[in-house]
């Protein structure tokens, strides 16, 4: 087995590396229900990954029921009704169906989707099988209220753990003053889960997982005409949600100002987050700002912020930076921590180095150095069936050419100095950022 094991491994490095370098086609098409279909044919391996993106993220949650998009993924698997001449089945009859197909099925709610995932053998009887599992556990799932009371207080103890650590209120505050009325900046709270009941979960879950508003990725060992039965069946499960229009969710609006907020706590260690919102991922800078982001503060040790924070001055152990970008201008973030008595200091050095870099922009052997650390790199990003997955996912999501990934390596190495200072100094205002403590008195 062990044998068995490596070798399907190295199968698997072996074809992503192949693919990194040949190119990866992906097919697409519009399913009859109007389902976006994205495929990735990878027959080397007899493993097939689905995932089901739709528009039901937290920025979905009713602000009074913050926590929603997440308990309805959450709930998904506490079993299913009877249905189309199939008896009901439990939590625990759900997951022994799933372990005795060797299979996986679950869901996820990040802040812009509602995400569905199937991972499974693609022997013809078992794939057959693990997808008309999932098709009916997308039809009817069963929502019973006891599993929800009890992951609700699952939930609301880990929140009141939570409350114990400065983390935890560095990052609320910092989402809020970032956000402001935005949905990004709104959190699970105990009182908006406590206004969740099994009816809003099965109603969300109607409104927004719609096969209308899908799009479906699959990578593995099928052909275009299977992968199309399987998009049939699964789609089918949730076609009769109909196709309800969302409302429009508003942009992250600009800071006009710069915001500091002071929190005392007893803590060994005091939480430092300093940012603004950032960029779109449609924004044609993505690529300056993802490179000019190694150098600043996504490089580890390598980066400016490190040298300037930790190798010269001994403020943190670790400094970051880095770029959410999505369908909004995701938070540019700035995290440390430090000794209390050394914040203002450690403010001081990372913000100024921030803003000497918005100014002059990296140096062009700094340039070199991270062009060649990221395309050196790139083969990691798709060295598994499920970064192969979510990289295509992603392109899907966010409309990208579907040789995204064929070019990537060229739209890196074409990054210039000039580039990179333009784009920071476009985006980035130094003078309006959002300062965060968390610690001491």
């Amino acid at each position: 087995m062990k044998i068995l094991r490596h070798t399907c491994l190295a199968a698997v490095i072996a074809l992503m590396c192949g693919l990194a370098q040949a190119g990866i086609p992906i097919q697409h098409w519009v399913h009859a229900s109007g389902a976006k279909v994205y495929l990735v044919e990878s027959p080397s391996i007899p493993m097939l990954d689905v995932q089901i993106n739709v528009d039901g993220g937290s920025r979905r949650d009713p602000a009074a029921q913050a926590g929603l998009a997440s308990a309805t993924a959450g709930m998904l698997s506490a079993g299913v009704r009877a249905h189309a001449g199939q008896p009901a089945m439990d939590e625990n009859q759900l997951g022994e169906a799933w372990t005795d197909l060797g299979a996986q099925f679950g869901a996820s709610a990040s802040a812009e989707r509602f995400s569905l995932s199937l991972r499974t053998l693609t022997e013809p009887e078992l794939l057959r099988r693990a997808v008309a599992l999932a098709a009916r556990q997308m039809a009817a799932p069963a929502w019973p209220e006891p599993v929800w009371q009890r992951e609700r207080e699952r939930t609301l103890a880990a929140m009141q753990e939570a409350e114990t650590q400065p983390a935890t209120h560095a990052a609320r505050a910092f989402y809020a003053a970032v956000y402001g009325q935005h949905p990004f900046g709104v959190e699970a709270r105990p009182h908006t889960l406590t206004a969740i009941s099994v009816a809003d979960i099965e109603r969300f879950y109607r409104r927004h997982v719609a096969a209308c508003r899908a799009q479906i990725t699959l990578v593995g060992a099928v052909e275009r005409g299977r992968a199309n039965q399987i998009v049939d069946e699964l789609m089918a499960a949730i076609g009769e949600h109909g196709c309800p229009v969302l409302e429009k969710v508003p942009e992250v609006e600009p800071l006009k100002a710069a915001v500091e907020s002071r929190l005392p706590f007893d803590a060994a260690q005091a939480q430092v987050l300093i940012g603004q919102p950032g960029i779109r991922r449609d924004d044609p800078d993505f690529f300056p700002v993802f490179v000019g982001n190694y150098i600043l503060g996504g490089g580890g040790f390598v980066s400016r912020l490190t040298t300037q924070v930790r190798e010269k001055r001994g403020l943190s152990y670790s400094v970051y930076s880095y770029f959410a970008p999505g369908l909004h201008a995701g938070a540019f973030q700035l995290g440390l921590t430090t000794r209390p008595d050394q914040v203002d200091e450690a403010v001081k050095v990372a913000t100024d180095e921030v803003a000497r870099f918005v100014a002059q922009g990296p140096t062009e052997d700094e340039l070199k150095s991270a062009k060649d650390f990221l395309i050196n790199g790139f083969a990691l990003r798709l060295d598994s069936n499920r970064k192969l997955l979510d990289n295509v996912a992603n392109i899907a999501w966010y409309g990208l050419p579907l040789d995204y990934l064929e070019t990537w390596k060229d739209r890196v190495r074409a990054v210039t100095v000039g580039d990179v200072t333009r784009a920071f100094g476009r985006v980035l205002q130094p003078d309006r950022m959002v300062t965060v403590v968390v610690g001491g008195r």
